[in-house]
């Protein structure tokens, strides 16, 4: 589910993005670097830190992940030294 979520994320910083870094290329083709560098330098910087910046919204998000990571945990993961060894012996050999 969170794949889909990231995904319109994505389109949703790409449409105010794509037409900064568009603009930025035909200033640079125009020949006014500072104002292209600077819209190029925008339009990545906006999507980089869509990507890595954690909003209020993302919170619940990261609690569910963290939550359910510490309850379902690997049983590969254990080493035989975590484990409580249980000597249970069969009913006939107890009497």
């Amino acid at each position: 589910m969170a794949g889909i979520i990231d995904t319109i994320k994505l389109a949703g910083t790409l449409v105010f993005a794509l037409p900064a870094a568009m603009a930025g290329i035909q200033f640079l083709i125009d020949g006014n670097t500072l104002v292209g560098v600077t819209l190029l330098t925008l339009a990545v910087l906006l999507v980089v830190v869509q990507h890595w910046l954690t909003m209020p919204s993302d919170i619940p998000e990261l609690a569910v992940k963290r939550v359910v990571g510490s309850i379902a945990s690997d049983p590969e993961a254990e080493s035989d030294d975590d484990r409580d060894v249980v000597d249970v012996t069969p009913e006939d050999e107890r009497r």
